[in-house]
């Protein structure tokens, strides 16, 4: 007996603001979004993605309206991770830069994750993650860096800054008190967690499986915590 997989299927592709490009492709149930042939996301496991969420937003659930920021959209893995874990008066606000994956998840990939985006606790800004950052001092309890494969620009060059002194210093000063700020990575990065220290958070890195088990690729998620007030 001769089994044949199912090819990949081109569905959209976007240009992504100041070069390159996103291709949305399926097969069967699932769904992958690739960056000039790379492949930055699938549908089939996203237990990284939860655990983004779950480390931000859990040491805050209990925050009075609290405010959340997630830096990219993707399918919408961690923005429903983050809901699941905050309360009803929070508000959540995600930046995409990308109008093209905001469309896709309203017509394509809304329904893996549940369709977060209706949810009223949140607010889609379709822009910049770095000028969201610059221009939120002392406003968020939790804030969530989904935009690359790890802690070095891969869509876009100049996401670099996010991951530079200056971008760690704001992400500090954009949290208030006690908050948590986390990044995905697809691998470890020796010198990373000693940014974060040097930033002035109290920062580790968190193996974690893209299962969300026990077995699968390990990838990490570095957990940063602004200090409390004295």
């Amino acid at each position: 007996m001769v089994f044949f997989m199912k090819r990949w299927e081109q569905i959209d592709s976007v240009e992504v603001p100041g070069g390159g490009e996103l291709v949305l492709v399926r097969r069967g149930e699932e769904f992958v979004i690739r960056a000039d042939g790379l492949e930055l996301m699938t549908s089939r496991v996203h237990g990284s993605e939860d655990a983004l969420a779950e480390f931000a937003c859990v040491p805050v659930s209990g925050r009075h309206q609290a405010r959340v920021l997630i830096g990219g959209l993707g399918m919408g893995f961690t923005l429903a991770a983050a809901l699941k874990f905050l309360r009803a008066d929070a508000r959540v606000e995600v930046a995409e830069m990308v109008p093209g994956v905001v469309k896709w998840n309203r017509e394509h990939l809304g329904h893996l994750a549940g369709h977060p985006l209706d949810d009223p606790r949140v607010t889609l800004r379709q822009g910049d993650f770095a000028a969201m950052l610059k221009g939120g001092q002392g406003r968020y309890d939790a804030i969530m860096n989904d935009v690359d494969n790890g802690p070095q620009g891969v869509i876009v060059d100049d996401n670099n800054w996010l991951y530079s002194r200056a971008g760690l210093l704001t992400t500090y000063d954009a949290l208030r008190p006690g908050g948590r700020f986390t990044v995905w990575s697809v691998g470890p990065d020796s010198d990373f967690t000693g940014q974060l220290r040097k930033a002035g958070f109290d920062a580790r890195a968190r193996g974690v499986r893209d299962s969300g088990g026990r077995k699968g690729r390990r990838h990490v998620v570095w957990v940063a915590k602004r200090k409390a007030a004295l």
